[in-house]
């Protein structure tokens, strides 16, 4: 598949990219190799891209790179449909993971990435699935980051359109807000969650998860990603929405999360102790678009 954006009065010459197509659950990325070829791509370029209608259309653009840091194999940088670059995505990051491996850029059972947010470690199974460290969640207000002082159980009330709403705040690398529900079906997804994502206490915005607790051992979730809207899955948001019901003591520390793409696995030993997730990573398609 090749595709070309629209040239204007100042585009003089383009660039052919090469672009793998990718989904974690649904939750759905074009994944580029950094390494191989020059990118330097525009916050207009990346909304071309996200476009799914006159683009190629995804939730977020990943980048393999060369890593920063000594002891790694690979840098991880993801950018939303937006444009804006973000530090955290784990369902991108198991796709990261597969497609350094179907392209051979390495035959390790294990990978170390530099993130924005620090580094992550990518493991394959047997089966195939892929499980993440997400690392040791923060949930000090400054660390979310949130404008509030901290509360004892993790536990915010803010005023949105003038009704008070309670969420668990936590930073799997990113920050999250995670509000229970009763059902999943009926909560107000694209209202409240765009109108928390933006919300002042949040500085630089967040994703908005909405749980509802089957049993000790299984939630439903949807999340209203910053910068995207809501997704078919997230897994960061699957982490963090683990990480706020095991500490209310809602969950055992091994959660089955059931998003709208499918189903994640997330374990958490408690605080201090870093979380793991294990899901799918699939290629859809390959193509080259020219820029």
């Amino acid at each position: 598949m090749t595709m070309t954006q629209p040239k204007n009065r100042q585009q003089e010459k383009q660039t052919m990219i090469n672009f793998t197509k990718m989904h974690g659950l649904g939750n759905d990325f074009v994944v580029i190799d950094a390494i191989n070829q020059r990118i330097s791509l525009t916050s207009e370029q990346i909304r071309f891209m996200a476009d799914r209608h006159f683009g190629i259309g995804f939730d977020q653009l990943l980048l393999v790179e060369k890593p920063s840091s000594g002891n790694a194999d690979f840098k991880y940088r993801i950018f939303n449909a937006d444009g804006g670059e973000i530090s955290q995505c784990g369902n991108g990051a198991r796709c990261f993971a597969r497609f350094v491996r179907d392209k051979k850029l390495s035959d390790k059972d294990e990978i170390c990435v530099d993130t924005g947010s620090g580094q992550l470690l990518l493991r394959f199974d047997e089966s195939g699935l892929i499980t993440v460290n997400m690392g040791i969640p923060k949930h000090k207000p400054a660390e979310i980051p949130l404008l509030a002082e901290q509360a004892p159980n993790h536990l915010y009330t803010v005023s949105v359109d003038e009704i008070e709403t309670t969420f668990g705040a936590v930073s799997m690398g990113n920050p999250h807000a995670v509000i229970q529900v009763n059902d999943v079906k009926t909560a107000p997804v694209a209202d409240l969650g765009r109108a928390l994502e933006s919300h002042p206490v949040f500085p630089e915005r967040a994703n908005i998860g909405f749980m509802q607790v089957i049993d000790r051992s299984r939630i439903k979730l949807r999340v209203y990603e910053r910068g995207t809207s809501e997704t078919l899955a997230c897994g960061s948001g699957a982490c963090a929405a683990a990480v706020i019901g095991i500490g209310q003591n809602l969950l055992d520390h091994e959660v089955c999360v059931e998003l709208p793409g499918g189903e994640l696995k997330i374990s958490w030993s408690g605080q201090g102790e870093p979380v793991f997730m294990t899901g799918p990573a699939l290629s859809v398609f390959e193509g080259t678009i020219n820029l």
